[in-house]
């Protein structure tokens, strides 16, 4: 398996990140105690900036557990970081809306995150006909 080493700064005195040994998303704290009354936006603080390798980008998404615990959710659902949003104050943040009044913690683990290869350039064809089967739509799997 190939390493990729990952340049990090740290922006807050937080926990340092780290892989963990269970699976492949690496989690992200908050860098600040945040109060959020319900329905509002709020920008927190994750601590950190990277300078992800060439050709990679980052995707955060929440934790399975961050809506149980702090009553947010995530306003764009998953954000992307590209490898040029890398210079000395781009602190990387975590877009919130609270569903309810909520109290996050400095050093809450709000987030994950995982690096990606960027997508390939890519040529649209337009053609007629597509020659796979058709599927029905939404929901086509079924309800179970």
């Amino acid at each position: 398996m190939d390493t990729e080493t990952i340049k990090i700064k740290y922006f807050a005195d937080i926990e340092p990140i780290a892989p963990i040994q269970n699976g492949d998303w690496i989690d992200l704290r908050a860098a600040e105690d945040v109060h959020i009354k319900k329905g509002e936006f709020r920008l927190i603080s994750l601590g950190v900036g990277m300078k992800l390798p060439d050709g990679y980008e980052a995707h955060i998404v929440p934790r399975s557990s961050t809506y149980k615990n702090f009553k947010i959710i995530q306003s764009n659902h998953q954000a992307v970081i590209d490898n040029m949003f890398c210079g000395p104050q781009d602190c990387w943040r975590y877009p919130a809306i609270a569903m309810e009044d909520t109290v996050i913690h400095k050093n809450d683990r709000i987030c994950q995150f995982r690096i990606m290869k960027k997508q390939p350039e890519i040529h649209f064809e337009t053609v007629k006909e597509l020659s796979g089967k058709s599927r029905g739509g939404f929901g086509s799997t079924g309800k179970n």
